[in-house]
């Protein structure tokens, strides 16, 4: 299916210079139709929602149906099984088990002349995620309540909502109401797309706005979320998935290239690499992956997507990978090597690594506790996951006596001046 490379060919060194400097470029035509939307919502508020939702989720959609009713909440509760329960809150569980060690703390410092410093820390007032619906609501991502809710509820946020487009019934999947029920949720809407975005950023008569808005989706919430950047905060522009598995000649070759696949059937724009130190388990990979890829529902878009953006390349050694890891920065690492842990300090650029060959990276998607909502097209380099910090603002805290105030007025003086802002100055000259 694919070639095997040596990244010590002029083809190779092509191929990670073009991984290396990979961008997500965004139509600028799609950009002002996003933009369009996004004002629709500003300026008519309800009637741009259901005039978006009509035209492409459902047709008799009204402005009533706009937010979920806590009936239809406690009814999806009896749709669903009580396996899908206990797995939904292992997940819980585990994702607030690891995000609790991220919650910062107010903190103070003084000195000996009564000056006292510090650092406030508090949530936003509001929250809000989006949800895809997908495939019309027969794929509803779960998965994505958990990990964007779970840090919300952490962080302290008082009202978390929920965005997420009608299926062709109308209906909200009954597994994405109890998700969010049982993460915390407090208001759900029937809204998608830009329009959605637009909707929690504004406000209408229905939706209060949110601070913060956050949460997976296709390319319209993509660039609707891009363009309310600094009206609201945002998780991130995400890119298209991204998976890179280093091995040696230690894993099973129908393991590595499953993991591959599992990132590739996402999107046919999504990055499946693998960068190993043998030739032979590049070449048994090769095969496995036309083999496994026949057997998936959605095959065609693994299969447009290893074509199109997938490589196996085979290096000298492990360093040599590292390097190429860091010049790369992945979204999902994986470690498939003897000693992992060994490799792990040369690592520096990555959303998330996975060490060793039975980590793979669907067991971070679902239920391990980090969060899967992780920097993409290389920005790994600068970039963390979402997490309760997202969630969260700080004030810095001055409190000045009058000896310090005497001790540092000269010298705020000087520099105001410099700057030649001399109103800067004359608050402190009127108060010496």
């Amino acid at each position: 299916m694919l070639p095997v490379i040596s990244a010590t060919t002029a083809q190779g060194r092509e191929v990670v210079r073009t991984l290396s400097t990979r961008r997500f470029d965004l139509s600028s035509e799609l950009e002002d139709s996003v933009r369009e939307i996004l004002e629709a919502v500003r300026d008519r508020g309800d009637e741009a929602l259901v005039e978006y939702t009509r035209k492409f989720d459902y047709q008799g959609f009204s402005k009533e149906a706009i937010r979920v009713s806590q009936e239809e909440i406690e009814k999806a509760y009896s749709e669903i099984d009580d396996s899908f329960l206990d797995i939904i809150r292992t997940a819980i569980a585990n994702v607030t088990e690891f995000h609790e060690r991220q919650l910062p703390n107010s903190w103070f410092m003084t000195r000996r002349d009564g000056t006292l410093l510090g650092q406030a820390v508090n949530p936003v007032d509001a929250a809000g995620l989006y949800v895809p619906g997908g495939t019309g609501g027969s794929t509803p991502l779960v998965s994505s309540v958990v990990m964007n809710g779970v840090p919300a509820k952490i962080a302290g946020v008082e009202r978390i909502i929920l965005a997420t487009p009608p299926g062709e019934d109308n209906r909200v999947s009954s597994h994405l109401l109890v998700t969010a029920a049982e993460v915390g949720v407090h208001e759900v809407y029937r809204m998608g797309s830009a329009w959605a975005v637009g909707a929690m950023v504004f406000g209408t008569r229905t939706i209060k706005p949110v601070n913060v808005v956050v949460g997976p989706g296709n390319i319209f919430v993509t660039l609707a979320k891009k363009l309310v950047s600094g009206m609201v905060g945002i998780d991130m522009v995400a890119g298209p998935s991204e998976v890179l598995v280093v091995a040696d000649d230690s894993p099973d070759p129908h393991h590595v290239a499953a993991d591959l696949l599992s990132q590739a059937e996402h999107d046919p724009m999504a990055t499946a690499i693998l960068v190993t130190t043998s030739n032979h388990l590049a070449e048994k990979v090769d095969a496995a992956l036309e083999e496994l890829t026949a057997s998936l529902e959605r095959s065609d878009i693994a299969r447009k997507s290893l074509e199109d953006n997938g490589a196996l390349i085979v290096v000298p050694d492990l360093e040599e990978a590292a390097a190429m890891v860091n010049s790369i920065g992945p979204e999902h690492l994986e470690l498939a090597v003897k000693d992992p842990w060994a490799l792990l300090p040369m690592i520096k650029n990555a959303g998330a690594i996975f060490m060793g060959e039975y980590t793979p990276e669907p067991v971070g998607d679902y239920i391990a506790g980090p969060n899967h909502v992780l920097p993409t097209m290389g920005t790994a380099k600068f970039a963390s996951a979402l997490g309760v910090e997202t969630f969260l603002k700080r004030s810095s805290i001055i409190s000045y006596s009058r000896e310090a105030f005497v001790r540092d007025a000269d010298s705020v003086i000087r520099l105001a001046e410099i700057e030649g802002l001399t109103a800067h100055a004359l608050s402190i000259k009127v108060r010496k």
